[in-house]
């Protein structure tokens, strides 16, 4: 095994103090037992299942730019693949196991993290959590108990009855940002042996800035400031809303 010392020395050498963090990560890692290497694996895999479907979700909020109805034929398409019993088990089965083992991986290695990336996977990761539990329980309790299509008026109600909109505009602002802050700081550590730090950080930053503006369009289309959008009254309700 190397001695810690050296793999730091070598670590701050080569790419520069923020690089401490992947070297704390890397004698944890090989460290680790059997199974929390599994449970690394298996994070992995899981975010991928979870990523494909995010990235056609935020492409289907997109299209919202175009108009409501735009939004909502494409995910009722979309939907007749992901409400598959099969593929929507493995969808929440996902969900619920990327929370737990992210939750596990920021509490083990809070004190180890150096650097700007290296903790902001972990605040990232600790939002999509907080935002995944909500969201989907919030889809699966609309969609099962109150009987509601949880489509584009389902996700923009809140920002449109007072004063919930000063909770929902960043907590959804906050999410994408997050997904593509999730994915910036993994790009910065799968090109920690190709490109120099400036270049890495570079591109950190281009994929977070990717990010906001995505987001930004995301809540100009749901908050209807690109066109008039009228909640009907059975999703205005659910806030207490006549």
């Amino acid at each position: 095994m190397v001695p810690f010392s050296k793999l730091v020395k070598f670590s701050r050498e080569k790419h520069g103090p923020e690089s401490l963090g992947y070297a704390s990560a890397a004698v944890a890692n090989e460290g680790a037992t059997g199974d929390t290497q599994i449970i690394h694996t298996l994070h992995r895999l899981s975010a991928c299942v979870i990523g494909a479907f995010v990235i056609v979700h935020v492409f289907n909020h997109l299209l919202a730019v175009q108009g409501i109805d735009a939004h909502i034929d494409f995910m009722e398409s979309f939907r007749h693949l992901y409400r598959q019993p099969a593929i929507e088990a493995l969808l929440l089965g996902c969900v619920l196991f990327q929370i737990c083992s992210g939750v596990l991986f920021i509490k083990n290695r809070w004190g180890q993290r150096r650097g700007f990336y290296d903790r902001l996977q972990a605040i990232s990761g600790g939002y999509l959590a907080f935002f995944l539990l909500n969201h989907v329980g919030a889809v699966l309790y609309g969609r099962s108990l109150l009987h509601l299509d949880t489509n584009f008026y389902f996700a923009a109600a809140g920002i449109h009855v007072p004063p919930f909109q000063f909770y929902f505009v960043p907590y959804y602002f906050l999410a994408v940002v997050a997904v593509f802050s999730h994915l910036a700081c993994a790009a910065h550590w799968l090109t920690r042996a190709r490109l120099t730090q400036k270049g890495r950080n570079w591109i950190g930053c281009a994929i977070i800035s990717c990010g906001a503006a995505v987001s930004l369009i995301i809540i100009l289309a749901l908050s209807g400031s690109l066109y008039p959008v009228d909640i009907p009254g059975e999703y205005k309700a659910t806030y207490g809303a006549e």
